[in-house]
């Protein structure tokens, strides 16, 4: 597993949770982690000899416990994905997932993705990337821990190629305003669709655990698709 590399940052978009590993992912994460695991580094990923061919790559950050990053994976064999999570009992779950679909087209980072996009992805080397339901931190005090912020969407821009596309999925009505003053202020992205919902009509992805949770609560779901221009 990576070890951290000591950056200093103020504020986080998340809480790393270490949580209660099973027995299943600790040795997922011990048997596969040299086949599928990137450990963190301070060069840009190449992404043709990490995956040994040339594809449209995706990421997706803050894949939770894999389930659906692993469908993706499985139902796209032309593109290839890469995942990142904090959280490693979901890494080694998402581990067990790919071993068990026979998966080859996927490469997890257990990091932070924003140390991730700043050092270990080129710029203009991503074709599309995913933000399903991040946390949306919902006490006026935490707004400033949101993922989305006016920084984080510029340098997805950067990271995706021309026409890039990025996908962005919550169930939290703030968090929602909130990611539409976020695009609102932005010149990089050209809103494709926002699509708000009740769970029957996903914007090309498939229903995610927290997606389900959120709707057991009765909430709505709003996506949004967005294009590099």
């Amino acid at each position: 597993m990576p070890a951290s590399t000591g950056k200093p940052r103020t504020i986080r978009s998340f809480v790393r949770r270490t949580g209660r590993m099973t027995s299943g992912q600790a040795g997922a994460l011990e048997r596969l982690w040299p086949e599928f695991g990137i450990d963190i580094a301070a060069e840009p990923l190449d992404f043709t000899g990490l995956f040994g061919r040339s594809a449209p790559v995706v990421l997706e950050i803050g894949f939770g416990n894999g389930d659906t990053l692993v469908e993706q994976a499985r139902q796209n064999q032309e593109l290839d994905f890469l995942g990142v999570e904090v959280h490693v009992p979901g890494v080694g779950h998402c581990l067990m997932q790919a071993e068990k679909e026979g998966i080859s087209n996927l490469r997890l980072i257990a990091h932070d993705a924003i140390d991730v996009l700043q050092t270990q992805i080129a710029d203009g080397s991503l074709a599309r990337v995913n933000l399903y339901f991040p946390d949306p931190w919902p006490k006026k005090r935490h707004h400033k821990r949101r993922i989305m912020q006016p920084e984080f969407l510029r340098r997805i821009a950067h990271k995706l190629r021309q026409n890039g596309d990025f996908f962005i999925a919550t169930d939290w009505a703030g968090y929602a305003e909130h990611i539409d003053e976020i695009i609102a202020l932005d010149a990089c992205f050209e809103p494709i669709e926002r699509r708000k919902h009740a769970g029957e009509a996903p914007l090309d992805r498939v229903t995610t655990k927290f997606e389900r949770r959120g709707l057991g609560k009765g909430h709505a779901i709003w996506d949004w698709h967005l294009r590099r221009v």
